[in-house]
């Protein structure tokens, strides 16, 4: 039996995919699925499948904002934390955290008024990972500057 890496309820994550070394992320087993925040969104077709385009913006305030594109997973009903349903876009891509790399599903959505830009839901935790609430930043501390806040 493999022992599961203990997380904080707080960690940097990577997400290589759309060239993000390092994204704040709040560990919050009460979500089901994992959210990451976006400035914009646009939904299109290519051969025939939906994609979504959006756009991500680093820490770093002089740095370029990312436009990127990805198929849609899926398209579901989300309940956020003020109660609010709404329809959210889905989409898959790789994560890595505490040196496990893992394909995992994420909603876009804005997270402007949060503290932290990615929230990291359960079912990207579930069978890797254990979550002790008392730590923060198990995995180390802010890294430099290609981190996004």
């Amino acid at each position: 039996m493999s022992t599961k890496k203990v997380l904080g309820w707080r960690e940097w994550v990577s997400l290589p995919a759309f060239g993000l070394a390092f994204v704040r992320a709040k560990v919050d087993t009460g979500a089901r699925t994992s959210a990451l925040h976006v400035d914009w969104q646009e939904v299109f077709h290519r051969d025939g499948l939906e994609w979504v385009r959006f756009g991500l913006h680093p820490a770093d305030p002089t740095a370029p904002e990312n436009a990127v594109e990805a198929p849609v997973f899926a398209r579901r009903q989300v309940t956020d934390s003020g109660g609010h349903v709404g329809e959210r876009v889905f989409i898959r891509t790789r994560m890595v955290l505490a040196g496990l790399a893992f394909e995992t599903e994420i909603n876009l959505t804005s997270r402007r008024a949060m503290l932290f830009p990615m929230l990291l839901g359960r079912s990207a935790l579930a069978n890797r990972f254990v979550v002790d609430p008392a730590l923060s930043f198990v995995l180390g501390e802010a890294p430099g500057e290609d981190s996004t806040s």
